[in-house]
């Protein structure tokens, strides 16, 4: 969770919405990911799908059995579906988002058993840095408009 601190800021950095994630395979980081969305003028350019996008090309293929996602923030619809879809087998989050997530928050895509695909879930690892990091950038945003 660290290493996908360390995307976040990286994220902020540019600033982007500061959100990194990093995929896990055999305990080794095989893709990583921060929020480009801004940089790529791409809606899909989260932290999540850009490391899954990453891992794919790296294994050559689309599904991603025996992966754990670790993400800074609760994934949204888009993400959370998109973990579903590539058949990761856990995701480790942060903090949660009470307006967008959808793994807990407003939904449960993760473990919705009316998918072909759930995952085991892990939530609130390192979720105060993860938060605070969210805060200070949407605070700063505040101050520049």
């Amino acid at each position: 969770m660290r290493e996908a601190l360390s995307e976040a800021r990286k994220a902020f950095d540019k600033g982007e919405v500061p959100i990194g994630a990093v995929l896990v395979c055999d305990r080794q980081i095989i893709a990583r990911g921060h929020n480009l969305r801004e940089e790529q003028a791409d809606p899909t350019a989260h932290a999540e799908i850009l490391a899954l996008r990453e891992a794919a090309r790296r294994l050559g293929g689309w599904r991603l059995p025996n992966t754990t996602l670790y993400v800074t923030i609760e994934p949204c619809p888009m993400c959370a579906g998109a973990l579903v879809q590539a058949r990761v087998s856990r995701l480790v989050y942060g903090a949660a988002d009470f307006k967008a997530g959808a793994v807990h928050s407003l939904y449960a895509i993760t473990e919705d058993d009316r998918l072909n695909h759930r995952l085991e879930v892990t939530s609130g690892i390192l979720a105060e840095e993860s938060a605070k990091l969210m805060q200070l950038f949407f605070r700063s945003r505040r101050k520049q408009s």
